[in-house]
């Protein structure tokens, strides 16, 4: 049996909740805006259903999924994606806390059998009455009284008819991959390449590339996967990158999914305390068990930092195939070539992928809202503005963490609309900023200064910090006494969302049978086929006997010859 933590300690600030589910401390439930239907908006309506809310979502397009929704043509101020794209976190870790995947699900999933998911969520929890459909938000404003209401005025446009509305409470569950992020002035010459030049977000599949010589700037997932898939068709790729970057295989010990090995809590816990020499010795050994990245090109410039590694089964047998070179930076391009820092030049490039990342923006918010200056992100936990007289806005999902995004935003949904009750309160601006440039010098010491870490954070340490604040958190050691095996598996096995629902608000019976059988879920679409009971039992321990019996007879003689 498993007891509930209190949720009432100084540590998290919240207090427990008097009111009847559904009700708040007033008579009427209070509105909340969830901007965009994707992953963060989803599970965000779901969270403010949980908590007695009452959301409305809107949504800029036709359908749910947001990133994950693979449409043919790109459109602005919408995120796209290739039509290839497998998840990087298996389905165990990705899953919603008290929903698991379907056991016949693969452990990797294609964007259209993950879209799958969000679909049978979103009919499960009845979410799609709480949405607007194309739907476009223009502005969120402070209401006129929002010093003492909390309350912003939400302006928002569909079919050319503007509609004002006020609400209580906002969400913002846009996402971060849409805007863009090409350096061209990184790249002098530019002006003057007569090929083909575009960001990896046009990309779609590798159909018409056929036969060209195509230059991948950038060293990221989705540079890899663009450049291993388009190897399969062009005449030559060629990636080009700054630093180098570990590349991870998704399948690891013993054939299970990478996550479900490397994100426990027992080896969180030795990241943490293991000095910086012996982690990136550790981190080397394990990176380089697969292949060698030096003899590869691969191997990143700094490897203490704990950068998010490429997830990609393909990329080293692309390059052992001669298929994909790998290259240093671009140092400056031709009308047809381009020069690279290390003196070599490759003639004849037909095209160029910036795989260059995204910047993100909210044109909807004010500037002072949700900022990014010297490459921080002022969010206390990458949430909330912690210059508001009221916490009332929150940001979903404006966050990269080294594991699985949706249990992430889950937790943040959950903590932010028990905020939005007034259950949990967040400490004083002052306290809020510092903690803010506390986490940002952490962040820079472990993922460093470039643009793609801007949002990076551990894992395992960003799913208990939000598990605390809302009292969800398990207790191992409580656990330890009273339920031996759950806790050995709590620290020692995957830290998957399922914990998050043993104690605490939103506790789910079905919790502890999840974790528990985690491994069936894992095992069932691998087993299509079911091999015959072998018949080389008995020779193989005849085999065994026969060694046995030699073993004892050289042992025999030698003690003759003696």
């Amino acid at each position: 049996m498993i007891v509930s933590q209190p949720t009432a300690n100084r540590e998290n600030h919240c207090v427990k909740e008097t009111a009847p589910k559904g009700k708040t401390k007033d008579t009427m439930a209070k509105k909340v805006a969830v901007i965009g239907a994707g992953v963060s908006g989803l599970v965000s309506l779901k969270c403010c259903v949980d908590e007695g809310l009452e959301p409305t979502c809107f949504e800029q397009t036709e359908d749910i999924g947001g990133l994950w929704r693979f449409k043919e043509n790109v459109e602005d101020g919408q995120a796209s994606i290739y039509q290839s794209v497998i998840t990087n976190t298996s389905k165990e870790m990705s899953c919603f806390s008290d929903f698991p995947m379907p056991e016949d699900f693969p452990n990797f999933l294609h964007n259209s059998k993950l879209l799958e998911y969000f679909r049978i969520f979103a009919r499960k929890f009845d979410l799609l009455k709480y949405i607007q459909f194309q739907t476009t938000v223009l502005s969120v404003k402070k209401h006129l009284d929002f010093s003492s209401s909390g309350q912003w005025e939400v302006v928002t446009e569909r079919n050319s008819k503007k509609q004002s509305a006020v609400f209580d409470a906002v969400m913002v569950c846009s996402g971060h991959h849409i805007l863009p992020h090409i350096p061209l002035e990184s790249f002098p010459g530019i002006e003057r390449f007569k090929g083909q030049y575009f960001h990896s977000r046009q990309y779609k599949h590798p159909e018409g590339f056929e036969g060209k010589h195509i230059l991948v700037i950038g060293l990221g997932n989705s540079a890899s996967d663009i450049a291993v898939e388009l190897s399969k068709k062009a005449a030559q790729v060629f990636i080009s990158t700054r630093h180098g970057s570990w590349v991870m295989s998704r399948i690891s010990e013993d054939g299970y999914p990478w996550d479900m090995v490397f994100h426990s809590r027992f080896r969180s816990m030795l990241r943490n305390v293991l000095p910086q020499t012996i982690r990136k010795w550790i981190m080397e050994q394990q990176m380089d068990r697969w292949f060698n990245h030096e003899n590869y090109g691969l191997e990143p410039q700094n490897k203490y930092l704990m950068k998010e590694p490429v997830l990609n089964d393909d990329l080293p047998s692309r390059i052992l195939y001669g298929t994909i070179k790998v290259k240093p930076r671009v140092k400056e391009l031709t009308e047809t070539s381009a020069i690279f820092e290390d003196g070599t030049v490759e003639e004849e490039i037909d095209v160029i992928v910036f795989a260059t990342g995204y910047t993100f923006s909210f044109p909807f918010l004010e500037d002072s809202l949700v900022k990014v200056e010297d490459k921080m992100v002022s969010l206390y936990k990458y949430m909330f503005p912690p210059h508001l007289e009221k916490s009332t806005l929150a940001c979903i999902g404006l966050i990269q963490p080294l594991g699985s995004i949706f249990p992430t935003v889950e937790l943040q949904a959950r903590w932010a609309t028990r905020v939005f009750k007034g259950l949990c309160t967040l400490p004083s601006g002052s306290t809020m900023m510092a903690d803010i440039i506390k986490r940002n010098e952490k962040r820079i010491d472990l993922f460093g200064k470039s643009l793609s870490q801007t949002l990076q954070t551990n894992y395992v340490d960003y799913l208990d910090e939000l598990a605390l604040e809302i009292g969800a958190k398990p207790d191992l050691l409580s656990l330890l006494l009273k339920d031996p095996k759950l806790a050995v598996k709590l620290y020692f096995g995957p830290c998957n969302s399922y914990q998050y629902r043993l104690i605490g608000p939103g506790q789910w019976k079905g919790a502890r049978s999840a974790i528990l059988t985690q491994k069936q879920r894992i095992l069932k679409p691998l087993k299509t086929r079911a091999p015959k009971a072998s018949s080389d039992f008995p020779i193989s321990f005849l085999l065994k006997i026969l060694g046995l019996l030699a073993i004892v007879v050289a042992f025999f003689f030698q003690l003759q010859w003696f």
